[in-house]
């Protein structure tokens, strides 16, 4: 099969691979489509301490399933699937009490084993984890579900429990912001992004940010608390960095909930934060890292009942050959909207 393999840092080479191996509780997925995500870029540069070479990134996925083990009870040849990016035992006490995106033995594809930027993945424990792929859906929006959708979701359903009418500050205009966007403002909510890529910034006020930051300005964080009337009540840090942590908590009003949804690795794995603002403003702090496949038939509720068209994240359908220089994009500030492999041919 046909897949981009990581050979060395940056180095990303399109190979034809053993097919993978059916786990005896797992699927193997012909893969429909695969999200590029900025994690993806942490393992592609050698930021993330899990990958080891060589390597299968490609985490955001959906497909066919072409062969099912001898474990699995409630799927079959044939089915077409989605996953979330965190593949849980689903046996554990952490996953018994639902809370599979901390399970010890998670296996996490194109991080700790090998991704979906291939033809054919193998999926683990799929009875735990695999979930329908909703009639209509397109491949290319149903593989950011497995990722930057259902991120943001958790983030402001299960961690943040924004209601309507509150105000949700966004640092970083990339997809799962945008996803959290799209999200929020069909719960009711009203929403500030800030950014430093003025095209992105245009992408948020037309899908419907009432305010807009140029991260670039003086005092950010004192911008947004301005143009909101006191502060937002719930900020997303969508880029794992230490300057957007500290102004995702200082554009928050008191009693104010932030959500740390950004992946901070290599030299962000550690950064300072106004503890004063915390104590004196009485802010939570929420970590988040995806959303329990359970959770899912709640957003796709949601989806349903609301008519949410989240088809304005996907900005380019692109070739397994192309991975390299949208990876490389993210060394900079990439352009606005999601890409997605849909061609998996050389």
């Amino acid at each position: 099969m046909l897949a981009a393999r990581l050979t060395g840092w940056r180095k990303l080479e399109i190979a034809d691979l053993a097919e993978p191996r059916c786990p005896e509780d797992g699927v193997v997925l012909e893969v429909l489509a695969c999200g590029i995500c900025r994690s993806d870029w942490h393992a592609w540069s050698g930021a993330d301490p899990d990958v080891q070479l060589p390597h299968v990134p490609g985490h955001e996925f959906c497909g066919v399933i072409v062969q099912a083990g001898p474990g699995v009870a409630r799927w079959r040849k044939g089915d077409r699937v989605i996953a979330p990016f965190i593949l849980a035992c689903g046996r554990c006490r952490d996953c018994q009490q639902g809370h599979q995106t901390i399970c010890a033995t998670q296996v996490v594809p194109g991080f700790t084993c090998d991704g979906a930027f291939a033809e054919r993945i193998a999926v683990a424990h799929a009875d735990a984890n695999l979930v329908a792929l909703p009639d209509g859906m397109d491949p290319a929006l149903a593989a950011a579900l497995g990722c930057r959708v259902t991120t943001a979701w958790h983030a402001l359903t299960g961690r943040a429990a924004l209601r309507p009418g509150e105000w949700l500050g966004i640092w970083g205009g990339g997809g799962v912001g945008m996803a959290a966007l799209m999200l929020a403002r069909a719960m009711g909510a009203r929403v500030a992004v800030a950014d430093v890529v003025a095209e992105k910034l245009d992408n948020a006020r037309a899908l419907g940010a009432e305010v807009t930051i140029d991260a670039r300005s003086a005092d950010p964080a004192e911008a947004m608390r301005m143009a909101t009337g006191g502060g937002v009540h719930v900020a997303i840090e969508a880029l794992g960095i230490a300057e957007t942590a500290e102004n995702a908590l200082r554009s928050l009003r008191k009693m104010g909930r932030m959500v740390q949804v950004g992946m901070p690795a290599g030299d962000h794995t550690r950064f300072s934060l106004p503890w004063d603002r915390v104590y004196s403003g009485q802010l939570a702090i929420f970590g988040t890292r995806g959303m329990p496949a359970h959770r899912y038939p709640s957003l796709l509720a949601f989806l349903e009942a609301t008519r949410l068209d989240l088809s304005p994240m996907i900005a380019r359908r692109v070739a397994l050959s192309d991975t390299s220089a949208e990876l490389a994009l993210f060394d900079g500030a990439a352009p606005p909207g999601v890409a997605v492999i849909t061609d998996f041919t050389r």
